[in-house]
């Protein structure tokens, strides 16, 4: 696979972790990246204090600034139309002989002269998650921890090893279940009235049910929500695992795919406002957009190679 560029949003994200004491071969792991990547980020585009992810990017892109590829109208138009359908750059730069870097600089010029390109790049804001903090939500009863799920889940060898948590909107009211296939991103998707282990539970017996013949693990946070995790490894014949408390990267994939959800439900959706057809249309969307890691073929493309029935 072609090596391309980290993003503005993965060298805040290197920054953090880097700062919670995370080794080089654990951060590559969460963005997904080789260790070899991060090596270079951290010692190319490091300062006189340090590491720090907006002088990095500066420093990346005038290095960059000079080799900048012209293009013709119609790359240019076959961009802002994948735009429209929420590609990132990089997913463009897979797809079209045009670099990522050409696309966001183009993005930010259509902004300033009154655009609205910009308004389909995901994570406006940089998310802050907390680290190394204890536990306040409770035990749950019967929980395996992740330190006892099978090596093999670490790999991404197979299909059918599960990351799951949940998204809340404003006020905290109503939720959204999220759960998301390791190796191939497959992602599935639910609204719940109540954050409840009930209610949660059943969205995702609903959810995996179809693909019950590829469930193996599932691996989720503390929340109280995922107490009914005996009742959900039952019903679907699969090993339910919890993370450390707060070890995000320990379900990197999950909380990648978070943002990328986020994109269309913000915090600061009401998400009783949510219709259904939203949930179908972000879930269609995220599942046939191009990932860099699956050499620029979809989570569809590849999940459903398993010759798995498509989810009614």
């Amino acid at each position: 696979m072609n090596y391309t560029h980290l993003t503005q949003e993965e060298r805040y994200q290197i920054y953090a972790l880097k700062k919670a004491g995370l080794k080089q071969n654990e951060i590559a792991n969460v963005l997904e990246r080789s260790p070899s990547a991060i090596s270079r980020e951290l010692s190319r585009n490091r300062g006189g204090r340090g590491y720090r992810p907006r002088q990095a990017q500066s420093l990346a892109e005038a290095r960059r600034a000079m080799n900048a590829r012209r293009i013709d109208d119609a790359t240019w138009q076959f961009a802002q139309a994948m735009l429209l359908e929420q590609w990132s750059p990089e997913q463009i730069s897979g797809h079209a002989a045009i670099s990522h870097e050409t696309v966001y600089r183009r993005v930010y010029a259509d902004k300033q002269s009154g655009g609205l390109l910009w308004k389909n790049l995901r994570c406006q804001k940089q998310r802050r998650k907390r680290y190394g903090k204890a536990e306040r939500r409770g035990i749950i009863p019967n929980r395996l921890s992740i330190e006892d799920r099978p090596a093999i889940v670490e790999e991404r060898s197979r299909i059918g090893d599960w990351e799951a948590d949940t998204l809340i909107g404003r006020n905290h009211k109503q939720a959204i279940v999220s759960i998301v296939e390791r190796k191939t991103g497959f992602t599935l998707i639910q609204k719940v009235e109540r954050k409840t282990a009930q209610a949660v539970s059943q969205a995702m017996t609903y959810l995996l049910k179809p693909y019950h013949r590829k469930v193996h693990t599932i691996t989720s946070d503390n929340g109280r929500e995922f107490a009914g995790h005996e009742a959900i490894s039952r019903q679907l014949k699969a090993d339910f695992y919890f993370a450390h408390p707060y070890a995000s990267w320990e379900r990197g994939t999950n909380e990648n795919t978070n943002g990328l959800i986020r994109q269309y439900f913000p915090k600061e959706r009401d998400f009783t406002t949510i219709t259904q057809q939203e949930i179908d249309m972000a879930m269609e969307r995220l599942n046939n957009r191009p990932r860099k890691r699956l050499g620029y073929q979809t989570p569809n493309q590849v999940f459903f190679k398993s010759g798995v029935a498509l989810h009614t």
